[in-house]
């Protein structure tokens, strides 16, 4: 058997190996690569011990996610010396953030690309494989790229590389639908849930957020190219698509209709094959009557409201560059559980921003109490660069810092360990996600609906022995954590 790209068998391609770290986005990112280099003539493996080439999907979202990255860089390195890699690659966001910076301080990357070498990511990394250097890309603000006006973006779009929008040359092949959009995607595991990125980008300016200059401004997929990727991902075995971008609810805005989210769910929910639909990153701002409807009453739409709240004191918030305040975002939490009861709610927020007083943390604290959210992340502010908030006054020490997110995150756990101790006696539908034996017995690990991917905890399912991507009702019997216990129902 032959590679239809190069002519030659599998066993005398180049091996490349694709590590992924941060957010689901990158995911998706990480398998468009994938399929470009598949198509490109690589072979794909997962054991790095393998592989000629290793790429390094960065994130560069905060500083520990960027330490994180820097190190898996590192480890890659080694490879050159303990395994059988002769180049090792950057890629992502902290690429695209830094690109020539990073591409200096780490000689031990061969290469720094940007988004811009995704198009042609294939052909770059023969290039590098073959001993030629690459030269990284000096960074720019890359809102510069599209026009300021949403609408106006459309036209402008295609001349633009943005990871997960999928304009590709004819000659690129891969699983495509007879008709429609092009797929460019290649699985990267075999989970019976997958991202599924509407949009990339955004066009709000929180002043803690360096996402947008080095994401760029926001752009929606288009509807076809959505649902033609959901179509192809239900063919891979997907029972649950998690739609994922920087900010979900600006859906359609430069489409002409901020109802598109609305009427994409009702289209994605009659995809063949699909079960669940799941929606992430909500801003609380945009989340209309209509849009909080859909997503409770669509067929498959999963009742789960991944919602940003960051803070609850007015004045932080105002100096965050964000609107809201306790009593609008408990009323929406209110108008969620009135038409859901059993829904999911998961949030962050981040303690110690500058200007933050003893009083804006007591707010905080009353906020999350009476929120009674089932997950709720908790982060210490610190200084990013390129950042409105990292020239603000008013800055809390970072000792101080420290003991107000432990006191914030203590609580929340009590409150979210409480939230799911009253599930207990709850009717659940789990989507099986592993199936491993324990000493004899097999345990089954999945998700209930409320319970997004990876970051909102698990059930642990007894009494039954069903496959990976099977969908069982159960009834909570007990909770560990945010985690559940649920005993399967007997049949009859």
């Amino acid at each position: 058997m032959t590679d239809t790209a190069t002519g030659q068998s599998p066993d005398q391609l180049t091996t490349v190996h694709l590590v992924t770290l941060g957010c689901a986005r990158n995911e998706v990112d990480s398998e468009e690569l994938a399929a470009r280099l598949e198509a490109g003539g690589f072979r794909l493996v997962d054991d790095p011990q393998e592989a000629e080439a290793v790429m390094v999907n960065t994130c560069g979202f905060v500083e520990q996610a960027k330490k994180d990255s820097v190190d898996t860089l590192l480890a890659a390195a080694d490879l050159k010396e303990q395994g059988s890699a002769k180049a090792v690659v950057a890629v992502g966001c902290m690429a695209e953030r830094y690109g020539q910076e990073l591409a200096t301080s780490m000689p031990e990357a061969d290469a720094v690309l940007g988004f811009d070498d995704y198009a042609d990511v294939a052909e770059k990394l023969n290039r590098i494989m073959h001993g030629e250097q690459h030269q990284a890309h000096v960074p720019r603000d890359r809102r510069s790229l599209l026009p300021l006006t949403p609408v106006a973006r459309r036209e402008a779009a295609s001349a633009v590389s943005v990871p997960g929008h999928h304009t590709e040359r004819p000659s690129l092949a891969d699983v495509a639908p007879a008709s429609g959009p092009r797929i460019l995607r290649r699985r990267l595991g075999n989970s019976p849930s997958a991202p599924l990125k509407l949009a990339s980008g955004c066009d709000r300016r929180c002043a803690f957020c360096a996402i947008p200059a080095f994401r760029g401004s926001y752009l929606s997929r288009t509807p076809e190219e959505v649902l033609a990727e959901a179509r192809w991902l239900a063919e891979q075995g997907v029972k649950e698509v998690f739609l994922v971008s920087e900010n979900t609810s600006s859906y359609g805005k430069d489409l002409g209709d901020l109802r598109s989210l609305e009427k994409l769910l009702k289209d994605l929910s009659a995809v063949d094959g699909l079960d669940w639909i799941r929606v992430s990153y909500l801003q609380p701002a945009e989340l209309r009557p209509s849009l909080v409807e859909a997503m409770v009453g669509t067929d498959k739409v999963v009742p789960y409201f991944d919602i940003s709240f960051q803070h609850a004191a007015p004045s932080v918030l105002r100096r965050m560059r964000r609107f809201g305040d306790p009593e609008s975002f408990l009323k929406l939490i209110e108008q969620v559980r009135e038409h859901a009861p059993q829904t999911g709610i998961r949030s962050n927020v981040i303690a110690g921003f500058p200007g933050e007083t003893e009083a804006d943390v007591q707010t905080l604290k009353d906020f999350v109490t009476e929120a009674r959210l089932d997950v709720l992340g908790v982060f210490g502010y610190s200084d990013e660069e390129g950042t409105e908030a990292a020239s603000l006054d008013g800055k809390v020490d970072p000792d101080e810092v420290e003991r107000r997110r432990a006191e914030v995150a203590d609580l929340a756990t009590e409150l979210c360990d409480q939230r799911a101790e009253e599930r207990v006696g709850e009717l659940v539908e789990v989507l099986v996600e592993s199936v491993t034996d324990d000493d004899g017995e097999p345990e089954v690990i999945g998700r209930a609906r409320h319970q997004g991917p990876e970051v909102d905890g698990s059930t642990q399912l007894v009494g039954i022995e069903p496959a990976i991507g099977d969908l069982v009702k159960a009834t909570v019997v007990d909770s560990l954590g945010v985690d559940l216990v649920a005993e399967v129902r007997p049949r009859g």
